[in-house]
């Protein structure tokens, strides 16, 4: 890789750590703003909306976990994000039964369609933000002038990817790998069926948090966690005691913002619910 892609790299990268400290910050209550910059007052840097596109819906999550009150700043950042970088389109259902499996296509479908849950619930969390303004703000949804979906959903007006993901439940390594990616659709005000699979298939979640925690994984348990906590928070039997496993993922963690963030939103659904 050319060294000035490394260089590019490295800038991006620092700025996701940076935003996800920032709202680290908001969640716990240290203050200051999860926007570094007001998107109004002039051109927001590339990382920065490249960072607010990565962490997407929790750029909102200190507001929707009642952390802090609504952040103007944080739903414009996200929203000047979207347009910056707009979501790709929706990826084709999966190949009929018996057709030939290719790796390639499989990783990039899945890829793909992690994507488009996450643009989903950040559209999703927008939408709802910015009521009316969603329809000129925020590219692919239709809100009325009531601030409802126009088309009568529960999604304010975001649309939904075709399925939910996969592979299937029972490939519990995998799918709890899938379901870690998707870790930031674990937030109040979010459900669909990503939220219905980890219902279903807690024990899946719990096999892939332990075993992550083995193999020295923070990062993926530390998502599995936050899950986890979801599910308790929304009233769920769980195969685990979530509060042990986040306490271990605390004490080995891998220091980074990004993970710190996961299990502050943990803690937050564990002591405040979902609702």
């Amino acid at each position: 890789m050319p060294t000035a892609d490394l260089a590019l790299r490295d800038e991006y990268a620092a700025a996701v750590e940076r935003l996800a400290g920032r709202t680290l910050d908001a969640l716990r209550g240290a203050g200051g703003a999860v926007a570094p910059a007001f998107p109004g007052t002039g051109p927001v840097p590339r990382p920065v909306l490249a960072a607010a596109r990565v962490l997407g819906p929790d750029v909102l999550a200190p507001q929707a976990l009642g952390a802090t009150g609504p952040d103007e700043q944080a739903v414009l950042l996200l929203a000047e994000a979207h347009r910056a970088f707009p979501p790709s389109a929706f990826p084709a259902p999966a190949p009929a039964a018996g057709a030939p499996a290719d790796p390639d296509q499989e990783r990039a479908a899945g890829a793909a369609l992690v994507t488009a849950w996450r643009d989903w619930g950040t559209a999703v969390l927008l939408a709802r933000a910015l009521g009316p303004a969603a329809d000129a703000l925020l590219p692919g949804t239709t809100v009325g002038a009531n601030g409802e979906s126009t088309g009568g959903d529960a999604d304010g007006g975001a649309p939904r990817p075709g399925h939910a993901p996969h592979p299937q439940p029972y490939a519990w390594q995998a799918w709890s790998v899938r379901m870690a990616q998707l870790s930031a659709l674990a937030l109040p005000g979010l459900d669909g069926p990503v939220h219905d699979a980890a219902r279903e298939h807690s024990l899946a979640l719990a096999r892939g948090a332990v075993r992550s925690v083995l193999r020295c994984d923070q990062r993926v348990a530390a998502r599995l966690i936050r899950w986890l906590a979801w599910l308790a928070a929304d009233g769920r039997q769980l195969p685990l005691e979530v509060e042990p496993v986040l306490e271990r993922i605390r004490a080995v963690s891998d220091g980074s913002a990004r993970t710190a963030l996961e299990l502050a939103v943990a803690e937050h659904l564990l002591t405040g619910g979902v609702s």
